[in-house]
């Protein structure tokens, strides 16, 4: 879990849980001046914390404004589109927008996408962690090196993030994840819906969002 996250949701407990033990609010006035204290600086620490999570918000449209100015041409073409995810920024890029069929490389097509990202990420949200996550359709691998799609999608995700990388964004704030076809967009049953499915997420995590739980896919996306 976020550290700060936590420690928001902490205090936010404690100083409802002290009102309510108290009989009600109104009772803050009768407590003791050492307990108004500890209530009032309990209270400061989550309006601060409050305060850092709307600038973080401000900041995230900020960049999300960017991307869009960024990649306008992609996502007009449906290869790319963004998302918000649990406050965070998803950015998902089709398949073919950055391999061949079947392939983990890189195709040279996806390096001027990629450069814009990497440089929206390192020039704007350095000290964001970024998430990568790989996904495919159900279609079983029949000619290809690959024993699954798990292993196609967990490389697909790791070369982005090697990209990355290699772009500037810091290693300390990278992860990468292959999902394979069990986190789809949509129905396999139609060659869009696959389509749709075969994709890589490249997500920027927020540090302070209400939304963020233990145990959440950091991705958003069901």
């Amino acid at each position: 879990m976020n550290r700060r996250y936590y420690g928001f949701s902490v205090l936010v407990f404690l100083v409802v849980s002290t009102f309510f033990l108290s009989g009600c609010a109104v009772n803050f006035y009768k407590q003791s001046p050492r307990s108004k204290k500890k209530i009032e600086a309990l209270q400061t620490k989550v309006n601060e914390l409050e305060a850092l999570r709307r600038q973080e918000q401000d900041r995230f449209e900020e960049v999300k404004r960017m991307l869009e100015s960024k990649l306008r041409d992609q996502i007009s073409n449906d290869q790319v589109s963004l998302m918000d995810v649990e406050g965070g920024i998803a950015i998902v890029l089709s398949d073919n927008v950055l391999f061949d069929s079947g392939k983990a490389q890189l195709k040279e097509d996806a390096f001027p996408v990629l450069n814009k990202v990497a440089d929206i990420i390192t020039s704007k949200v350095p000290d964001k962690n970024i998430g990568v996550a790989g996904h495919t359709d159900n279609v079983p691998i029949t000619h290809s090196s690959w024993k699954s799609n798990w292993e196609l999608s967990t490389a697909r995700a790791t070369n982005v993030l090697h990209y990355l990388l290699e772009k500037g964004v810091l290693s300390e704030r990278l992860s990468a994840t292959g999902y394979g076809e069990n986190r789809p967009v949509a129905s396999n049953s139609t060659s869009a819906g696959r389509a749709r499915n075969r994709r890589v997420e490249i997500v920027i995590l927020p540090e302070y969002s209400q939304e963020r739980s233990e145990g959440a896919d950091f991705t958003g996306i069901k």
